[in-house]
């Protein structure tokens, strides 16, 4: 699912690309009430799951800002930290992690940069109490500098190298992009549950309806897809820029779909800037790998999905108590009112003819 946008201007993230707390101990799912998942996940169990791995801690525990799962940087005896993510109950199988994990191993025996989970007894998850764990070396990094070519041609140079990897094989348990999931399912949930106000309903209902028709059509122009394995959500926030490379983290949402859908929220702007931006990505990609330009046409419909998608999760994690406290402006009308205008605006924009390579 979709994480926050990150802070302009962050000074340190981990490995999940998420920030760093301000004092140990401060998340929201430390204090959580007794009907949900994360209400037993105390800093002592955090401990107990790090020492269980055999880690010797020194007890310093910081909450990362992460809100699908729990992520917390734990420090050790020699001076280190390492990072632990506690998978969020019930949402992936075993196997669809395992094959997250295997993903980005394979990513990383090729030497690009990703974050990849440390085997701990010859597997890269844990079950604790009841919790599935993965662990990370922390990783600390400046945010990428979209405003710099060089950066977006390294951006696009690396994404490139990733799904030449992406193509060799196919995932077997990860789900794959589609107007389906993100779209048709998410339409659904909110018009199945209580958040929409009885007028703000019909007119998302309606206007959902006519924006993911328009879409399917847009996906069918485009011609035959090949899905590629992808990172999925590969937002800003989920890379890192050290040693002058982008490294990439958060593998979470890993599934299979089009190229684009790695490359499009590297773009921001105007028109024009969005143009030369692009220029930039497709000509580092293309040194590792055949950039589809038939693919620019579904730009506009993977951001509605993707607006669309983040309503839903919203929705669907309310009752998970860290989300009314982090998202305090969502179940408002003034948030669904600004929502259904600016998918009133997207269904305008999807238009507007695509970017081009030119």
């Amino acid at each position: 699912m979709p994480e926050l946008k990150p802070p302009k201007q962050p000074s340190q993230l981990d490995v999940d690309g998420n920030v760093a707390a301000p004092a140990p101990h401060s998340s929201a799912s430390l204090d959580e009430p007794a009907n949900h998942p994360y209400s037993r996940l105390s800093p002592d169990l955090v401990l107990s799951a790090a020492e269980a791995m055999g880690y010797e801690t020194d007890a310093r525990i910081f909450a990362l800002n992460s809100y699908e799962n729990r992520v917390y940087q734990v420090g050790l005896q020699d001076g280190r930290s390492i990072i632990l993510k506690f998978y969020r109950p019930g949402r992936w199988s075993d196997e669809q992690i395992f094959e997250e994990h295997a993903f980005t191993a394979q990513l990383a025996d090729l030497e690009i940069p990703v974050a990849a989970p440390l085997s701990i007894g010859g597997q890269t998850m844990t079950n604790f109490e009841g919790f599935r764990i993965a662990v990370f070396d922390r990783l600390a990094g400046r945010a990428v500098d979209l405003e710099n070519p060089d950066d977006l041609l390294s951006m696009g140079r690396f994404v490139g190298r990733l799904h030449a990897v992406g193509a060799q094989d196919d995932f077997k348990v990860r789900p794959q992009l589609s107007v389906q999931r993100f779209g048709w399912d998410s339409r659904q949930f909110l018009l199945d549950s209580n958040f929409l106000e009885p007028e703000m309903r019909r007119a998302y209902e309606t206007l959902s309806e006519d924006l993911l028709a328009k879409i399917e059509r847009r996906f069918a122009d485009a011609g035959p897809l090949y899905p590629l394995r992808l990172h999925g959500d590969c937002h800003m926030g989920n890379v890192l820029w050290r040693d002058e490379t982008p490294h990439f983290v958060d593998f979470d949402d890993t599934l299979s779909g089009p190229a684009i859908q790695d490359l499009w929220m590297m773009l921001s702007g105007s028109r024009d800037q969005q143009q030369a931006q692009l220029l930039e990505l497709v000509e580092g990609y293309n040194e590792f790998f055949d950039f589809r330009p038939m693919e620019l046409a579904l730009i506009e419909s993977l951001r509605t999905l993707r607006l669309m998608n983040y309503s839903a999760w919203l929705a669907r994690r309310w009752s998970d108590p860290a989300f009314p406290l982090s998202f305090p402006w969502f179940n408002t009308p003034r948030y669904f009112s600004q929502h259904i205008l600016e998918l009133r605006e997207q269904l305008a924009v999807l238009d507007e003819p695509p970017l081009r390579l030119i």
